[in-house]
Formats: structure tokens, sequence, C-alpha cells
């Protein structure tokens, strides 16, 4: 699937080529998505030459080839999917490491693939800290919750203790207390009495920026 912005540049490309029987400079490109800097241009064309939409030609000007390969997506279905977003509330930053203040910015948004989530009430947090590393995620990820009061144990968690601090674990039910359990031998799983702890969320998808 492409991205939004990834999507808009085939679609310029197609129509450039399609007017000037030429491919745009990446000037142009840069122009036409409205990006800072030639870098950012870059990059969405290794994007798309990696997904196998375009074909960058060696020692040549202007050389980028528009494939159609058997069983790709076609242009029209590529936008269409990256219009397939959903905007969701994104509240803030949660610990993946010593829990930090809860917070709920409701004036921040994200958009993201429709098919990241599923039926339910979803929102978006932003990762600080490393103790979920060998979950694979990282600092700086963001990550997709879906709102729930209750989950299994061994799940994925938004947790909020003692209604203050909130963070991100792995849920574990035990006669008498909770635990939350780091994916990162350098933290020890934290126990709490059962009504001291209590679930926001359950981890329905992770957004990682390059």
């Amino acid at each position: 699937m492409l991205t939004r912005k990834q999507s808009e540049l085939l679609e310029f490309l197609v129509s450039h080529a399609a007017e000037n029987n030429v491919p745009p400079s990446f000037d142009e490109m840069r122009d036409a998505l409205g990006l800072a800097s030639k870098s950012g241009v870059h990059r969405l064309v290794s994007g798309l030459e990696e997904r196998g939409h375009i074909r960058r030609l060696a020692n040549r000007a202007r050389a980028i080839e528009i494939l159609r390969p058997a069983g790709a997506p076609s242009l029209t279905q590529a936008v269409a999917a990256a219009a397939e977003a959903v905007t969701l509330p994104l509240l803030g930053r949660i610990a993946a490491g010593t829990p930090i203040e809860a917070l709920s910015d409701p004036s921040n948004h994200l958009e993201v693939p429709a098919s990241m989530i599923g039926s339910g009430e979803h929102f978006a947090l932003e990762i600080v800290g490393d103790s979920m590393i060998e979950a694979g995620i990282l600092d700086g990820d963001t990550v997709v919750i879906e709102r729930a009061s209750s989950a299994n144990h061994g799940e994925i968690v938004v947790a909020l203790i003692n209604k203050q601090e909130a963070t991100l674990k792995t849920l574990l039910k035990e006669p008498g207390r909770i635990g939350l359990e780091a994916a990162n031998p350098r933290y020890e799983t934290r126990y709490f009495e059962t009504d001291a702890v209590e679930v926001q969320g359950k981890l329905a998808g992770l957004i990682r920026n390059y």
C-alpha cells in the first residue's frame, strides 16, 4: 500500500508524462508536492521504485519509467487506497520505560490506514523509552490503541497506574495482583494491587517514521 505522498507523486508523474512526453525534474516534483527539499522527493521516488511502480534508468536525465507490472494496483487503486484513511486523536506521549504522567490532548490528530484498525474506538500515542524494544516497539514510534477497559493475560496494553501514570506494557494477571512486564531485560516487571491498575486500551497497530 502506498502512502498518501507516494500516491500523489505517482499521479503527478503519470499526468506530467502524458502532457509533456517527458518525466518531471526533481525540482518540479518537489514544487508539485509542496516539499521543502529534494531529499524528500528522492525518498518518495525510491519508495515507488521499491514497490515496482516506476523504474529509474541510469545515466539519463529525467529518466523515470512508469511501470504497470501484472498484478500491481493501478494508479486509481493506489490513490483510492491512500484515501481510505481514518483520523484518530493523538492523545500525547506514553512511556515504554519508567511511567510518565498520563496525557490527554485531543487537539492533535493522526491519519492511519483504515485497514490498520477494526471496529471500536481507537486513539494514538507516541512512545517514549525503550522498555518494549524486544516486542518491536521503539522510542519515537506511534502506537494505535483500541480503547478497552479489560484485556487478557499476555496482551500489550495501555495501563494507568494509580490514576496518574500511564505506561505501555504486557499485562500479567496473577492471583491478587497485576504485573506490568517490559520487553527489555534492563527493566524489571512491576507488580501492583489489582485496583491500582486500570486498562485503558490494547495495542492494535504501530507506525514508524524512518
